[in-house]
């Protein structure tokens, strides 16, 4: 007798609806982008070192004591959110392993989240213990997106519509697909470096900063914006066509325009009055929306990524009413 896993006992007795796994999904993607927020309200306030130590906040406490004031409350709060995420992540692959019959692929999203959050956790404690080093604090950022690219993928794939829109893709949309991707890689990247440079230290502290000059790497993010919104507009271009599936690709891609247009004109607004701490926080939020944008843009151009073994979407099954589940 083959030894079951306690999801896969679980798994034998009970089963979960789909409509389970979509509040699930929606749970985990709207809390991994409240962490890229909540993140960025951290770094702007100089709340960093609001906890001195980690994995406690101070000495053996894990709260705040009142001496660290409002910066500890604040990176403690941040903290918490982990706490939450670990339960919406927790919720996720629960539900996926429940579902009858099961979609292995989104069970494989479910847990590459949980083992993101675990990567995330630790770049945050090593980041307050390397006192902020710019380029720890980078890398957790970009930890932080690589969650959010999971929570977005399982989102997607478990929300699409049954039966998916048909009809062809031509070759230039999907090489434009994922050069839109990479270049959108490359934007945050280099946002990255920006906030690395700029005076947004993290902390009230001198915190050291990265040895690059501000405006150039700035003017390189700018840059590879305008490459996004050319990329964007011309894969919206490029599905001018009566199919279904081109309206979707054209209607996803126009959102996406959107979007990178607002992003857009809140960072050249933050850039020419001095980097306001409020324009900061909501320019890495939008960083977070467009990231998401881009991923949804790519999975309706290539609907068959990471839709299990051949490339084939599996829906998820309705759930009948009248049979026992929960």
């Amino acid at each position: 007798m083959a030894l079951k896993t306690p999801l896969g006992w679980a798994a034998s007795r009970w089963t979960l609806s789909p409509r389970a796994l979509r509040w699930a999904t929606t749970a985990a993607l709207v809390v991994s982008i409240i962490i890229v927020f909540t993140g960025g309200l951290v770094r702007v306030t100089g709340s960093g070192l609001g906890c001195p130590d980690w994995p406690t906040c101070e000495g053996g406490s894990i709260a705040p004591s009142p001496e660290l004031g409002i910066h500890g409350v604040i990176e403690f709060a941040n903290r918490l959110l982990t706490t939450v995420i670990v339960i919406a992540v927790g919720w996720v692959i629960i539900a996926a392993r429940l579902q009858s019959p099961r979609v292995r692929s989104v069970t494989r999203l479910a847990w590459s989240q949980f083992w993101l959050v675990v990567a995330n956790a630790v770049a945050g404690g090593i980041t307050v213990l390397v006192k902020l080093n710019p380029w720890v604090v980078a890398l957790h950022f970009v930890l932080a997106i690589a969650l959010l690219a999971t929570t977005t993928l399982t989102w997607h794939r478990v929300h699409e519509k049954r039966p998916a829109p048909v009809g062809p893709v031509s070759p230039p949309s999907g090489t434009l697909a994922w050069l839109l991707v990479a270049a959108t890689t490359a934007l945050i990247v280099f946002g990255t470096l920006v906030s690395g440079s700029g005076p947004h230290s993290g902390d009230s502290a001198d915190v050291p900063r990265m040895q690059l000059d501000w405006l150039t790497v700035t003017i390189v993010h700018g840059v590879l914006g305008t490459v996004v919104l050319v990329l964007a507009v011309a894969l919206l271009l490029l599905n001018r066509g009566p199919d279904a599936r081109a309206r979707l690709i054209r209607r996803r891609a126009l959102v996406f325009v959107v979007v990178v247009l607002a992003q857009g004109l809140v960072g050249t607004v933050q850039a020419l009055t001095g980097l306001p701490a409020t324009l900061v926080s909501f320019h890495l939020l939008g960083a977070a929306l467009v990231w998401v944008g881009v991923l949804r843009v790519l999975l309706d151009v290539h609907p068959a990524l990471f839709a299990g073994v051949g490339g084939t979407v599996k829906p998820l099954p309705v759930p009948d009413r009248s049979a026992p589940g929960l």
